[in-house]
């Protein structure tokens, strides 16, 4: 009984923190990003954003140890920031970064591989 209660609470706990940021396919991702008052970010490192990137990203490499803070000092607060990784893991824990800060914020599921497809 009390693993399957640990079970459940497990599972609401991650969809109560996912729901802090919205995950989108590649679709609803380039409508949303067709709105130039979205911020768009690439939180790879600076060689993968250098060997492409969707036109108009700003880079901050969420492994930087820098990153929080470097997202603070550009990323405006009153904007939908719009982010993506190469796959779309890193991406997610950008994202949870950047909402538990109050952004709101539009992750890519399936990252920039996923765009190029």
């Amino acid at each position: 009984m009390i693993n399957l209660f640990c079970s459940l609470l497990g599972l609401f706990g991650c969809q109560a923190q996912s729901s802090k940021y919205k995950t989108v396919g590649v679709d609803e991702f380039a409508t949303i990003i067709a709105d130039t008052t979205v911020v768009r970010l690439d939180v790879r490192t600076a060689n993968e954003y250098a060997e492409g990137h969707i036109d108009g990203a700003i880079n901050i490499d969420v492994l930087g140890a820098d990153f929080e803070s470097k997202a603070l000092q550009t990323l405006p607060k009153e904007k939908t920031i719009a982010l993506y990784c190469r796959s779309g893991n890193r991406s997610k824990r950008a994202a949870k970064i950047l909402a538990d800060k109050g952004y709101q914020v539009v992750e890519l599921s399936t990252g920039y591989m996923g765009w190029k497809k």
